[in-house]
């Protein structure tokens, strides 16, 4: 290991620079085929509309679930109401004392 050790940081470097020289190209034309390929549109007009048609589905779906929600609290309040005029009231219970 003795012999190698004065050696071993420049291969290091030589790899590295090596390597970077060659993937770096590689990578930069990849990135920018991913980019043109974002700016062409990917999806095409049959994905779109489907698209469209899920967006204005989830959006029926969640006025529906407004309106379900609203009139769950108006039942609600109706029978807490109801509930309050019919229960007499409450007379105070006073506590025997206790002893020391």
């Amino acid at each position: 290991m003795n012999e190698l050790s004065p050696f071993l940081v420049p291969i290091a470097m030589f790899v590295t620079i090596g390597v970077t020289v060659i993937f770096y190209p590689v990578t930069r034309a990849w990135a920018r085929r991913m980019d043109a390929d974002a700016q062409r549109g990917g999806l095409g007009g049959d994905v779109r509309a489907r698209l469209e048609r899920i967006e204005q589905a989830v959006d029926a779906i969640a006025l529906e679930v407004e309106r379900i929600s609203e009139g769950q609290r108006f039942t609600t309040r109706l029978l807490g109401e109801r509930a309050a005029e019919r229960l007499p009231a409450a007379e105070p219970t006073v506590e025997p004392p206790t002893r020391p």
